[in-house]
């Protein structure tokens, strides 16, 4: 495909003031860790909450959500829509916690929650389970999606693409550190949704596909425009609708989809300016995440069904891609090819803003874990503020050799998202409980943590995976992988958390005196600190019920917006205004909600 002097203009222009930006950020990013890693906490909600829809906005997105939606449809989604109530929760309940704590990192909130041992070990442990193996496991899928858009779109070669895209992102990204990222960001969001609301409009009225209503009358499309699955259909309610809503969201920890808050949206949360901006920045995020965005991405992969029917038209109309990386995950980037001079250079502009926006979070994130959570804690604690900040861009360059040399060996980003999903599952209900009940203990999460890691394995990479979860021959359908891992880890850390001692009297009432979590878990702790004539409760109301109304509202308003969105597009004008007329109410039910609890938003 040849790019025009208008579509390079666009791509050099927007490379320049990225770069630009990393380089003026980087003297003051540089002073200190607190800075380059949470921009001295000075930052606004609604930069912040920018800065993570763009962060959200990867290159593996598009291509994820066109892999579900051609071969699942439309409501195969429902697989990361469910972390909506995860979002939520963490708007109006964890939010405030987060910013409370006042840590540097997440993992720090172990060392004042738990004690002794135990607790250092899981942060350090935690440092390079989260912050390497799993981070790099996230951006290799970020990569992976760069190389199959530079494959289809330039045809590049893998490792071109590897370097092209990777050099100028670990550069950018060790010389701005955080401010850079979020400062960036602020651009990456405009530029993303440009690129990706302009593509879908022009590919659905190209004459392949002929404009909305000639698709949506397809007969390829029209079995996959539902918003919610076929309910005849039982397995694939249970895989699409059941699983995500009732097990999924709690149970399972995924980056940016925390029970509880965590990673670098908890990242964010801390480098706001106070609770009510930390709220705020989540709140929008939400918002935008899930019921705005996922449509230019869905109709592209409806249209992409039109001309792309199957893997074979992308391979028979794209030869030089490796067999190792055909999937129907290609079909997103095989449609762009079909955009005019100028949109297209603005579309491969978005889709490098969305790389460099994800991977740039995900190195400055990782390399806080390395060096607050390991470096700092077992390596050199007295390392000065310029040590920890040149450690930091050192590992920030690690990460990302490391994720460039896994994504050279991936293939397909569900397979990615699926296993994220089933490392985690089992671990979430901790992150949610941990604030709340005293009895958590340090020996929980890691007794957690090991069981659902080493169940995933066996199932991913032994024999039990066919013989417990398959069609026909396994024990459990093959839905069930999730939900078994699930049981059995949680039966795991809950047999652990009552056969090994509680946390010290000490650690339990410094941490209930610094958060105030209230609430009846945390009943026997507010007694005997009174016993002791310890005073730890300062009397502030328990917003949690509250907090749990608003959630429930704000859950009812999101997806109601998402189905309006989608029933306006697909012109079913009488759903689509009950739906907007749902949003509103619950809109407005929100807000009074909202001001009820204790703290205000803005």
């Amino acid at each position: 495909m040849e790019l025009s002097t208008l579509d390079y203009s666009f791509i050099i222009v927007f490379f320049s003031i990225v770069l630009g930006i990393g380089i003026y950020v980087s003297k003051k990013s540089g002073k200190d860790s607190t800075e380059f890693f949470l921009s001295g906490r000075t930052m606004p909600w609604w930069l912040l909450g920018l800065s993570m829809v763009a962060t959200t906005f990867s290159t593996d997105t598009p291509n994820l959500v066109t892999d579900l939606v051609r071969t699942q449809g439309v409501s195969g989604n429902w697989g990361w829509w469910c972390f909506l109530l995860t979002g939520m929760l963490t708007v109006f309940v964890y939010a405030k916690l987060w910013r409370k704590s006042n840590v540097k990192t997440d993992l720090e909130f172990y060392e004042l929650r738990y004690g002794g041992k135990p607790a250092s070990f899981l942060r350090k442990f935690r440092a390079v389970y989260l912050g390497v193996i799993f981070n790099v496991i996230t951006m290799s899928a970020v990569t992976l999606a760069a190389i199959k858009i530079g494959g289809i779109m330039l045809g590049l070669e893998p490792l071109e693409t590897v370097i092209g895209a990777g050099l100028i992102t670990v550069v950018f990204s060790a010389l701005g550190g955080f401010k850079g990222v979020v400062y960036t960001d602020f651009l990456l969001f405009f530029v993303a949704m440009a690129g990706a609301i302009g593509a879908a409009y022009y590919l659905v009225n190209i004459p392949e596909v002929g404009g909305i209503e000639a698709m949506m009358a397809n007969e390829l499309v029209t079995s996959k425009l539902d918003i919610l699955p076929d309910f005849s259909d039982k397995e694939m309610v249970i895989t699409l609708l059941v699983i995500p809503l009732a097990v999924q969201w709690w149970s399972s920890w995924y980056p940016g989809g925390e029970p509880g808050g965590g990673g670098y949206i908890a990242q964010r949360m801390l480098a706001a300016k106070n609770e009510s901006h930390a709220i705020a920045a989540t709140f929008f995020f939400n918002i935008m995440h899930y019921a705005l965005r996922p449509w230019p991405w869905i109709l592209v992969a409806l249209a992409s069904l039109v001309v792309f029917p199957d893997i074979a038209s992308i391979s028979e109309a794209f030869p030089n891609i490796p067999v190792d990386k055909l999937g129907h995950d290609l079909a997103y980037s095989a449609m762009l090819t079909k955009l005019p001079s100028g949109l297209l250079g603005l579309v491969l502009a978005s889709l490098i803003a969305a790389y460099m926006s994800t991977i740039s979070t995900q190195l400055n994130w990782g390399s806080s874990y390395i060096v607050f959570d390991f470096y700092k804690q077992q390596i050199n604690p007295e390392a000065s503020e310029k040590r920890l900040v040149a450690v930091g861009r050192i590992s920030t360059v690690i990460l990302m050799v490391l994720s460039a040399f896994l994504a050279l060996a991936m293939q397909n980003a569900e397979q990615i998202f699926k296993l994220l999903l089933l490392f985690g599952a089992g671990t979430g209900l901790i992150f949610i409980l941990r604030w709340f009940w005293w009895r958590i203990n340090a020996w929980t999460e890691i007794s957690a943590m090991f069981a659902s890691g080493i169940l995933s394995i066996l199932i991913q990479a032994t024999s039990l995976g066919p013989f417990l979860f398959a069609a026909e021959t396994g024990v459990f359908p093959e839905w069930g992988e999730i939900p078994f891992v699930m049981l059995v880890t949680t039966a795991i850390w809950l047999i652990t958390t009552f056969m090994t001692k509680p946390e010290s009297k000490e650690v339990l009432q410094s941490f209930y005196k610094k958060i105030q979590p209230g609430g009846p878990g945390w009943a026997k702790v507010v007694d005997e600190a009174k016993e002791d004539n310890i005073e730890i409760d300062s009397g502030e109301k328990w917003s949690v019920p509250s907090g749990i109304t608003a959630m429930l509202l704000g859950v009812v308003l999101v997806y109601s917006m998402m189905f309006a969105t989608g029933y306006w597009i697909y012109g079913r004008t009488t759903s689509a205004l009950i739906l907007t007329g749902v949003a509103v109410v619950s809109g407005f039910l929100l807000i009074k909600a909202w001001n009820r609890m204790k703290d205000h938003v803005l």
